[in-house]
């Protein structure tokens, strides 16, 4: 017999919190939102209330503390509504603050985390440059040291919430004589810092409201005790951070799938044609049942993902091959909403062209999806099947 803890009623009223806020709060405002570019101030209020900024941050800092499989109910959810809403606090419960929550020196964590928690303070994750996209090991940017200090020296590219951020972690090359990630190093730098500057947000295909920006430093002094683990460690730290990652990213998928799957099934039984619902045709079902299939196989994959790291095994292989088939999957879901809805899948006004831009950039940032394909081959050759 089952017997439920008081962890699990925690969530299962956190889920409930976070439905009804979606439901009644942002799906509401999913065009304005989109059209302005920009997520109201009174929401972003209501997300710290929520505690959405501290998802992951440990408890001891005044974050919820939930572990992976619990963090992927929540974002079943969030995926309900337009991606932008979770980027509003994604950065501060995954890449921009999981180097810190892992690798990050006592100090460094009561430092920042509380402030992480309450999305007082904003973090950016600062990987990506012109010529370090998929190639991260590849990174360009130089941190030279002077005493007490690192020197920084570079720019970052398509860097998600720059323009908010308080806080990022920087890669940067402390070590030019070692190639690839061997002498990358993780230095956590202050947007206060001078030296520091951001770029306009670009201009984007989708998820309007989530804004990208480049990040320019300008011979920034970093003090040494803000590097995350040792000097040349940078690398590790950014894949254990994106392993995470991407199953935060695959979950959100699902929940997007979900919500797709859900307007389809809606719309496909109020439409009719030839004196009939569409959802009569078995064509129509046929490409309903895809969705659904696809759907639980991704959202079955990463729940058992999530476990496994849960329990401390080693995911690189799964979380890549989570994030290459939830994103991949729900690229053909929103694909297929826009064939349901048909014509009114083309236009705006019914949201479906919308979250088919949105749902386009699951298949690039956190790992390509040929990234997600080198990972998985290389760590199945690895453990010889």
């Amino acid at each position: 017999m089952n017997q439920t803890t008081a962890a699990d009623e925690f969530i299962e009223d956190l889920v409930i919190q976070v439905r009804r806020f979606v439901t009644e709060r942002l799906r509401p405002r999913e065009a304005e939102v989109a059209d302005a570019d920009l997520v109201p101030e009174a929401l972003v209020r209501e997300m710290r209330e929520l505690g959405l900024f501290g998802l992951t941050i440990p408890e001891a800092y005044g974050g919820l503390g939930l572990n992976t499989t619990q963090e992927a109910l929540v974002l079943f959810e969030l995926g309900r509504t337009s991606p932008a809403f979770r980027s509003t606090f994604g950065t501060n419960v995954g890449i921009g603050s999981q180097g810190l929550v892992m690798f990050g020196a006592d100090a460094q964590k009561q430092k920042y985390l509380p402030g992480i928690a309450s999305g007082e303070i904003v973090t950016s994750f600062a990987l990506t440059e012109a010529e370090a996209g998929s190639d991260s090991a590849n990174v360009q940017t130089r941190a030279v040291r002077d005493g007490d200090h690192y020197v920084l020296n570079g720019s970052k590219r398509f860097i998600t919430n720059a323009n908010k951020a308080h806080l990022f972690t920087v890669m940067a090359r402390t070590d030019p004589s070692k190639p690839g990630g061997g002498g990358v190093s993780a230095l956590l730098v202050e947007r206060a810092a001078p030296g520091v500057s951001i770029g306009k947000p670009e201009k984007k295909m989708g998820q309007q409201g989530a804004q990208i920006c480049d990040v320019i430093f300008d011979n920034v002094r970093v003090p040494v005790e803000n590097r995350l683990g040792a000097e040349g460690e940078g690398f590790k730290v950014a894949m254990q951070v994106l392993d995470r990652g991407r199953l935060h990213i695959s979950a959100l998928c699902v929940g997007v799938a979900e919500r797709l799957i859900a307007d389809c099934v809606a719309y496909a039984t109020e439409r009719k044609q030839f004196g009939q619902p569409l959802s009569n045709f078995q064509l129509i079902q046929g490409m309903i049942a895809d969705c659904k299939t696809e759907s639980l196989a991704a959202k079955a994959l990463l729940l058992e993902t999530a476990r496994k790291r849960d329990a401390g095994t080693n995911v690189t292989m799964e979380a890549a091959a989570c994030k290459y088939f939830a994103s991949e999957m729900v690229g053909r879901v929103a694909d297929r909403a826009v064939q349901i809805f048909g014509g009114a899948g083309y236009i705006a006004d019914y949201g479906i062209e919308r979250f088919y831009r949105d749902v386009r950039i699951f298949r690039i940032y956190e790992g390509t999806s040929q990234i997600q394909q080198v990972i998985i081959a290389r760590e199945t050759l690895k453990r010889g099947g």
